[in-house]
């Protein structure tokens, strides 16, 4: 089978040629069909100190994607319950594995677990026509999900995941970060019932992107400022919710200074370094920072599928984070327009 892999301890990815896997005790196996690039391959493939301390060539990377079941393994619930798999079930796959026994684990806190492992970084993963993973790390897709939109879970439960932290209902939503990310956790605000929207990139392609799925205002910060906008809004005391998406210094310091007293703010975006943030206003203005990391495992997965199937407006405005479409020989192109700064979302079909 073909198999994107990195070979060797140093920048690059070769598309190999490699014996398909067999499923194991518990596991899976699926043909996938269609698979999401994200920063971390971005980083797997440059190699930077990072990659570096995660991953141990040879492995196939990739963990976004959408296949079909074609092999169970031993010790896989078989039959037709709405619990149990089967062959010939379309699905997508939850990229971290966990340990099953740490004291997170163990508490129903999954997303926590501390010998978290990744498939693609850790274990071989997606970007291959074949994939093996644990059965329990498998979710059943509905018919209204397409090969498109299955890709793409891993990256919506992230925004799910960020959105679950703050109740958006009738209040006034900063979003800093108009990426594939940000632009889908607009399409939640405006679905759950915010107020307002306000989201702020430096990027006016990615800011129209959010424009389309329902943002009341976008502001690129390099070109205005957020005050002129809150005031054209009538956002007199601030955001109550700031959804911080871009993993930029600046931007997280722009979301203390414009959130109301109260206020909460959930953080997906990694930085790249350390920075300072004036702690003095979060005490004294009593605002609620929280981290957030992958999804929760799994009740993201049941908010995220359920949210997609019972509304078209959601499925399209998430789709239309979509802009470029490759096929498997053309992973390149594929990687050097993820890395252009200059596309939404980049998908690799698998598909013959």
């Amino acid at each position: 089978m073909r198999a994107l892999r990195k070979t060797h301890d140093g920048p690059g990815l070769e598309l190999c040629e490699i014996p398909e896997p067999t499923p194991g005790f518990a596991e899976v196996k699926i043909r996938v069909l269609r698979t999401g690039l994200c920063g971390t391959d971005l980083h797997l493939l440059g190699w930077d100190d990072w990659a570096r301390t995660q991953f141990t060539p040879p492995m196939t990377t990739g963990h976004e994607f959408y296949g079909e079941i074609v092999e169970l393994g031993p010790g896989v619930p078989e039959g037709e319950g709405r619990d149990e798999l089967k062959v010939g079930q379309r699905v997508s796959v939850e990229g971290h594995i966990v340990c099953g026994r740490c004291r997170n684990c163990r508490s129903g806190r999954r997303q926590m677990c501390i010998r978290s492992r990744g498939i693609g970084v850790n274990r071989d993963g997606a970007f291959a026509d074949y994939v093996v993973v644990p059965h329990t790390n498998v979710w059943k897709q509905n018919d209204a999900i397409d090969p498109d939109l299955g890709a793409l879970f891993d990256p919506f439960g992230n925004a799910v995941h960020t959105c679950q932290q703050v109740d958006m209902s009738g209040v006034d939503v900063l979003i800093t970060g108009a990426g594939p990310i940000g632009v889908m956790a607009t399409a939640i605000a405006r679905h759950s019932g915010a107020r307002y929207v306000v989201v702020t990139d430096l990027n006016d392609d990615r800011l129209a992107m959010a424009k389309n799925v329902g943002a009341d205002r976008v502001v690129n910060v390099g070109k205005e400022t957020l005050r002129d906008t809150m005031n054209e809004l009538d956002i007199y005391e601030g955001f109550e919710v700031g959804i911080e998406m871009s993993g930029a210094p600046a931007a997280l310091n722009m979301m203390v200074d414009h959130c109301n007293f109260g206020g909460t703010i959930a953080m997906l975006g990694l930085p790249k370094n350390e920075f300072a943030i004036d702690f003095s206003k979060v005490i004294t203005h009593m605002l609620t920072i929280k981290g957030v990391y992958g999804r929760e495992m799994f009740e993201t997965w049941y908010r995220a599928a359920f949210m997609l199937q019972s509304s078209e407006a959601m499925r399209d405005a998430v789709r239309s984070v979509i802009t470029h479409h490759y096929k498997a020989e053309d992973w390149q192109e594929a990687f050097d327009t993820a890395a252009s700064g200059q596309a939404g979302k980049v998908l690799i079909s698998w598909e013959d």
